[in-house]
């Protein structure tokens, strides 16, 4: 056997490997690393169970959205930073969530910080792979669906 035949044999059973990969892992983790970082900007956002002095400065000062109020795009971003994560990684809602925090890139890269389109490409990418795909066997919606959905 040639050596170019043994390399295109070794590339093609890689590529099968691959493929054969479970949905269910890559699921997981398109749900669960975006929603880390959205997590972690909404605790920035909050003292206690309130709004922190930081955060409304920063939607009045850096943050500025046309048409919205600065105090009401603050609470809203994080009450959003924290609930549309938290359904993410348990996986219930998880294609809603996904939109919903697809949206809030798509404000943050055209209105805050269009230099940032490399990281806000990634998190797009992990929320259409849910919205489009859904978020796999590993979450509360596939278990939904097997309870009480699709003849089960």
């Amino acid at each position: 056997m040639s050596a170019a035949r043994s390399v295109s044999r070794a590339l093609l059973g890689a590529f099968a490997w691959a493929e054969s990969f479970p949905y269910a892992a890559l699921g997981l983790c398109a749900r669960l690393f975006p929603a880390a970082v959205f997590w972690r900007s909404g605790q920035t956002k909050v003292e206690g169970f309130g709004l922190s002095d930081s955060a409304a400065f920063l939607f009045q000062d850096e943050y500025r959205l046309p048409l919205v109020d600065p105090a009401t795009a603050a609470t809203a971003a994080a009450v959003a930073e924290h609930l549309f994560p938290a359904l993410l990684v348990v996986g219930l809602a998880s294609r809603l969530s996904a939109l919903a925090l697809l949206g809030m890139t798509a404000v943050i890269e055209i209105f805050v910080y269009p230099d940032a389109w490399p990281e806000h490409g990634l998190w797009a990418t992990c929320f259409l792979l849910i919205v489009t795909r859904g978020p796999g066997a590993l979450s509360l919606d596939a278990l939904i669906r097997r309870r009480w959905g699709d003849g089960g």
